[in-house]
């Protein structure tokens, strides 16, 4: 049963989303603030989240990017295309203007989790015996599955989705930042540190390769 979040302020609506939704047998979790949203997205990953964009806390627009690995369809009153084009090119997989009409609606979800669906074969990173599961957020290495920290795990995955080539480590905290707002280029030597040691605990082969003055990589037989 795919899971869907909705992130509205309005209880009205959110209800009334609710309960079709329930009705088309999908499981159902509600957030009223991008704060309260960013806040359950840490703890559970839904298959599918309808985003407002006038938002308490953070608004749909600052949590957008907040948001990975899970198709976003953006519900909203404003209509103007600058503010749907900005979005779409910002990560949203489909927006759809308030008021809607609940058939197209969950037409529009039904062909994000087809889409999402299929591409599950692709979420797998795979480098040696290293393997990360993007869709499920777990990473095992030589068979065995490893525990990772947030901060981790988005490293691992950076590193994985460039093979054998030097990430500078500027471009780790940009690139990490919006999954791990607190790592620093202090902290980042300590998470690499942690990172290495349970690769090699898991496989006996030392994968992250400092690179002096530059970044890291992966590498290793």
């Amino acid at each position: 049963m795919a899971e869907i979040l909705i992130i509205d302020d309005d209880q009205h609506i959110s209800d009334m989303l609710a309960e079709s939704l329930q009705a088309e047998g999908y499981a159902v979790s509600a957030a009223y603030s991008g704060t309260e949203a960013l806040l359950l997205l840490s703890n559970k990953k839904p298959d599918l989240i309808l985003l407002d964009l006038m938002l308490p806390g953070l608004t749909g627009e600052e949590l957008l990017p907040k948001i990975k690995d899970i198709p976003v369809i953006v519900v909203s009153a404003k209509a103007d295309t600058a503010d749907k084009v900005g979005l779409l090119l910002g990560g949203a997989a489909d927006y759809i203007t308030k008021p809607f009409d609940m058939q197209e609606l969950l037409a529009r979800i039904a062909v994000q989790l087809r889409k999402s669906s299929g591409s599950g074969e692709s979420r797998v990173l795979v480098y040696k015996d290293i393997s990360l599961n993007t869709a499920a957020h777990t990473a095992e290495a030589d068979g065995k599955e490893i525990k990772l920290t947030r901060t981790e795990y988005a490293i691992l995955k950076l590193l994985m989705q460039n093979p054998g080539q030097v990430v500078a480590k500027l471009t780790i905290l940009e690139r990490i930042s919006d999954d791990t707002p607190d790592c620093t280029e202090d902290s980042l030597k300590i998470h690499i540190h942690n990172l290495r040691r349970k690769l090699k605990a898991a496989t006996g082969k030392d994968y992250i390769n400092a690179v002096w003055g530059i970044g890291f990589m992966l590498y290793g037989s």
